[in-house]
């Protein structure tokens, strides 16, 4: 049974089918050959089940919430006043790539759309000023990741449904873990630039009165993100309504930064309703998958394989991080995360580890799919806003950053305290 699921899960995507489709037919083939039990004719109840929920209603607030920001134009701004701020660092222009996916990932919830947006306003400085195409690519595809990490997630908020875990407390928990994974993207940087000062290029040195001046673009998103995590700890405001908060305040800010056209808010809207839609497909086909395996005694089947293995807790959490470094070469994050989630977080619980905790933890090992070929999505979104130069640019590039990430994985391991602190104490 483990085997035709996971067969059948790399057979299914190596036809290209979409990943949600993909969910519903392994259910269907598990239905068919392992249950006893006609489960399809529950499919009609699950299905309507796993998508009545408020919960899910903070996806296309947020999705749409990025969508405004990227299409207004706030982040050409933000890039600007942070270029002043950070850009006298060795390496120069790549820690404003850093900071800036840093801070739209506090407000756009999305990996690809921090990703394209740095993109699209780095690359042109790059060209200019001749910084290495390798590292400053990299750095950006590395920097977007961090939009699944840093609070609002949508990925943590598709983590916290499935295993019934407090959005607010992942999203605690997600904080501390993200700004130092952010804080190691840009050490990693120092060190590379240090070593061969001409990866990074020219810096640029801005007197103190430029970067007092260009602080009040950086008002904006502080304010915004400030807003949506203050109201939902404050207990004003659940993460759906403060995502709707947030959207009136983005609409607000775009306003009052440039000129609000119908067109933007139609692209706006539709682009919300296309990743929506493809989000909401892969959730409830996960839905459906856990309640199969469930049922039909897949994931009891995988712990007791895990457990007869005999290696300790420690050693089995390894193997499964193994696991989703190999799985990331081939799967899409969230793809990867709503696939495995059914059978892997009952197993960890039963390990002893807090599935709090793990939810960061597996977020970090999703994270590293977006920058690993061959279908790393940041990869390809970097390629596609530089318009030159081999994709193989990009890929060495991000190297040095991945490994930034198994170093954050290992000290997560090692202190669980980084990602537990905030939610234990606030």
């Amino acid at each position: 049974m483990i085997l035709f699921t996971s067969g059948g899960l790399f057979a299914l995507l190596a036809m290209s089918i979409p990943v949600g489709i993909v969910l519903f037919l392994l259910a269907f083939g598990i239905d068919a050959f392992f249950s006893p039990f006609p489960l399809m004719r529950g499919l009609g109840q699950v299905v309507w089940s796993s998508s009545n929920s408020a919960t899910l209603i903070a996806i296309p607030f947020f999705v749409l919430l990025g969508e405004i920001l990227v299409r207004s134009g706030v982040a050409r701004r933000t890039y600007a006043a942070l270029e002043a701020w950070v850009s006298w660092l060795p390496g120069g222009l790549i820690h404003a790539n850093i900071a800036t996916a840093t801070l739209f990932s506090a407000t756009s919830g999305s990996s690809v759309a921090t990703a394209a947006t740095v993109a699209s306003v780095a690359t042109p400085q790059a060209d200019k000023l001749g910084y290495d195409p390798k590292l400053f690519s990299g750095a950006i595809a590395a920097g977007g990741t961090l939009g699944i990490m840093i609070p609002p997630s949508i990925n943590l908020i598709v983590y916290g449904f499935l295993t019934e875990t407090s959005i607010p407390k992942l999203f605690l928990a997600g904080l501390v873990p993200g700004l130092m994974l952010a804080l190691l993207f840009m050490v990693v940087t120092v060190i590379f630039c240090v070593i061969k000062p001409s990866l990074g290029g020219p810096g640029i040195s801005a007197t103190w009165g430029k970067r007092m001046a260009v602080l009040v673009d950086l008002v904006p998103l502080l304010g915004l993100f400030g807003t949506i995590v203050g109201v939902i700890y404050a207990g004003w405001a659940t993460p759906t309504e403060a995502a709707a908060i947030g959207v009136a305040m983005a609409f607000a800010i775009a306003a009052t930064q440039t000129r609000i056209t119908w067109e933007m808010v139609r692209e706006s809207l539709l682009g919300t309703v296309r990743t929506t839609a493809m989000i909401m497909l892969v959730v409830i086909g996960a839905y459906v998958l856990n309640f199969v395996l469930t049922a039909a005694g897949v994931s009891r089947a995988l712990q007791d394989f895990l457990g007869n293995l005999g290696m300790g807790a420690l050693a089995t959490l390894l193997v499964i991080v193994v696991i989703y470094i190999v799985l990331g070469f081939f799967i899409e994050t969230l793809s990867l995360m709503v696939a495995t989630i059914p059978i892997v977080v009952p197993i960890v619980e039963q390990l002893g580890y807090d599935k709090l905790w793990f939810g960061i933890l597996m977020i970090i090992l999703v994270e590293m799919a977006l920058i690993t070929p061959p279908v790393g999505l940041n990869l390809y979104v970097v390629q596609g806003a530089r318009e030159k130069g081999p994709l193989t640019d990009v890929m060495l590039g991000v190297i040095p950053y991945a490994l930034a990430m198994l170093a954050m994985v290992g000290l997560l391991i090692l202190f669980p305290a980084i990602a537990l602190f905030l939610p234990n104490t606030l």
